[in-house]
């Protein structure tokens, strides 16, 4: 909010925002946000800590939170809102940790987080974004082989990240740029996101039922602010 939000908002004007880490609770912000917009949240147990939140225009069916499990729920990662003809999933993925500390309940995050995915698309097509804190393959970061066991870039999260293709989700930002050198995060030290030594770490991933209506998906890596910068999806 003090390094221009709102401009960036009122700019981009977006029917629909997620956000992820967002870290403070509703009363923080609220009295400073556009009426324009509806917002719900999902904050952690733990103040100052992870944290979801959906500011939307068209008003949703209905909106829930976490994944009804209770190993996974009380960190405010997950914030799903129900639409006439899709679901939409916020998600803040957990991170691994620099010591690979939580490694293994990751590997059990991705497979419970997926399991949830299928469900709600067996009622009607999923749309599901943010911070999933993997590079997916080695053009989805500056410098693989010097990360390739490092946290954020393991063959265990990067599996994870190909069953949820294989299930039949789509790396909407793929569809349209097949290239490396885009990135959505940068680490804070040795200037790295002047020089672009970047991560892509944020994702739109839609049901493979709604590519036909696929019409752009971008990273808008100018937008400055925060560690990460802003990804959109626009569907027909």
């Amino acid at each position: 909010m003090r390094k221009n939000f709102l401009d960036f908002l009122q700019a981009t004007k977006p029917a629909i925002l997620c956000l992820q880490e967002t870290k403070c609770r509703p009363a923080q912000v609220e009295p400073s946000w556009p009426a324009a917009y509806t917002t719900f949240w999902n904050s952690a147990t733990r103040k100052g800590y992870s944290g979801t939140a959906i500011f939307t225009q068209p008003r949703p069916l209905r909106v829930t939170t976490d994944l009804g499990l209770v190993q996974h729920d009380g960190e405010g990662r997950v914030l799903t809102a129900e639409y006439p003809d899709f679901f939409l999933v916020n998600v803040y993925v957990p991170n691994s940790q620099r010591e690979l500390t939580r490694l293994a309940y990751r590997q059990q995050w991705d497979r419970d987080f997926l399991k949830f995915l299928k469900r709600l698309e067996r009622k009607k097509p999923v749309i599901w974004c943010g911070d999933l804190n993997v590079a997916h393959t080695e053009i989805d970061l500056a410098n693989p082989r010097a990360n390739v066991h490092n946290h954020g870039f393991t063959p265990e999260e990067r599996a994870g990240f190909t069953a949820y293709i294989q299930a039949g989700f789509v790396d909407t930002f793929r569809e349209f740029e097949p290239g490396p050198n885009h990135y959505t995060w940068w680490s804070p030290r040795a200037n790295a996101r002047a020089r672009n030594l970047g991560w892509r770490l944020d994702y739109f991933m839609i049901s493979s039922s709604l590519r036909s209506r696929l019409k752009g998906a971008e990273i808008l890596s100018r937008v400055r602010g925060s560690d990460h910068c802003p990804i959109s999806l626009e569907l027909h």
